[in-house]
């Protein structure tokens, strides 16, 4: 393991990350986690080129060629295990400028109840937290891992999928650009999180949410509902509207657009 990247160039990172640099892992979560649980300090970054066992939330398989970006963060943050969950909503921001940085005008960037960034309606990336500690005391560490697809995407995921480069990002926009630009911006939000708590996230969140103000639907392990997406509550969860003027709190789940 090193902090320089498998062909011999580093990433320019703020120096707030430890970087470990694979040309290829199983999954770079799983590194993570390894680490995480021998000590490795908050900021430590693994990247790798490809992955052969990267997976998304739920256990999904998560494609991982190369010429897309796969990461995973190491958080140790001072606070509990619901609210650390909030780091979810601080990495969507953090990537979606991160693309809008470096992607052309006309690419509209928006976020996915609870954890995935869209371009031009397609799913581009997916955030999967792993966290440990006891329920109910601090959280000892939480492992923050981003699969962005940048040079080519799944044909046959279960929601519409795109990348970076068939929206119309340039060739330049490589992994590493990709990688750079979100080392930056997550630092300006997780900051921003660390001094002003979940409202600014939430209210950045909810200006570009997909679906906001609009029907949706949600599928739950054993139920399937439908309702007006309202709104985010102070802790992410999302509001549902039901018919009759009730509403309804989700803490997990997927949802779906018409």
């Amino acid at each position: 393991m090193s902090d320089q990247s498998p062909d011999g160039d580093p990433p320019r990172l703020p120096p707030a990350y430890r970087l470990v640099a694979l040309d290829s892992v199983g999954s770079t979560n799983d590194e993570a986690r390894r680490l995480a649980a021998e000590g490795a300090e908050d900021g430590t970054l693994v990247w790798a080129r490809a992955q052969s066992g990267g997976r998304g939330r739920r256990g999904r398989q998560w494609q991982s060629p190369r010429g897309n970006l796969y990461l995973s963060l190491i958080l140790r943050p001072q606070c509990s295990l619901s609210e650390a969950a909030q780091l979810g909503f601080v990495a969507a921001l953090g990537l979606g400028d991160a693309i809008g940085s470096v992607a052309p005008p006309l690419i509209e960037v928006t976020y996915k109840w609870p954890n995935d960034v869209l371009v031009n309606g397609s799913k581009a990336a997916g955030i999967l937290l792993e966290s440990q500690g006891a329920e109910g005391a601090a959280c000892d560490w939480l492992v923050l891992g981003l699969g962005v697809n940048v040079a080519s995407f799944p044909e046959d995921a279960e929601f519409a999928a795109t990348s970076l480069r068939f929206e119309g990002c340039p060739p330049e926009v490589t992994e590493v650009a990709l990688l750079e630009a979100f080392g930056k911006h997550f630092l300006t939000w997780v900051n921003r999180w660390l001094e002003e708590g979940f409202a600014p996230i939430r209210k950045g969140w909810c200006n570009h949410a997909q679906g906001l103000g609009e029907e949706i639907r949600v599928r739950l392990a054993r139920e399937e509902f439908s309702g007006i997406f309202k709104d985010l509550d102070e802790t992410g969860a999302l509001i549902l509207g039901q018919d009759g003027g009730g509403e309804r709190r989700v803490t997990a789940g997927e949802v779906y657009f018409p």
